[in-house]
């Protein structure tokens, strides 16, 4: 049961940093290369300092890696991570298809038909 606690959570912290649209935008960004975090800071309207805590929240749920470089900090997307996110939407988006599936069965079914006894 604390294994599945454990991934619940790592699942929710992807999901919680995904709900960002800047850090949905810094994930495509380091997945299609590696960007410092001040190259980063640049392209969005706000402080360095809230480009780092959106880096944060990020690497915390394993979205992004973080690798120092001289004095730079460098940032890349980590792909297992959002293969997995999508893999999990996959499966809920199987679940209900199955479910839509067996709703469309039972209104088609005749209901002056008698079933099993």
């Amino acid at each position: 049961m604390v294994v599945d606690l454990e991934r619940q959570r790592a699942v929710d912290r992807v999901f919680h940093a995904l709900a960002d649209a800047t850090r949905r935008d810094i994930v495509v960004r380091t997945l299609q290369a590696e960007h410092s975090v001040s190259a980063l800071a640049r392209l969005y309207p706000m402080s360095f300092a809230a480009v780092q805590k959106h880096v944060a929240v990020l690497q915390e749920a394993g979205l992004v890696t973080k690798r120092r470089h001289g004095r730079e900090q460098l940032v890349a997307g980590s792909i297992d991570t959002v293969r997995g996110a999508a893999h999990l939407l996959d499966e809920l988006e199987a679940l209900w298809r199955a479910r839509i599936d067996r709703f469309t069965e039972l209104l088609a079914e005749d209901p002056t038909e008698e079933g099993p006894a």
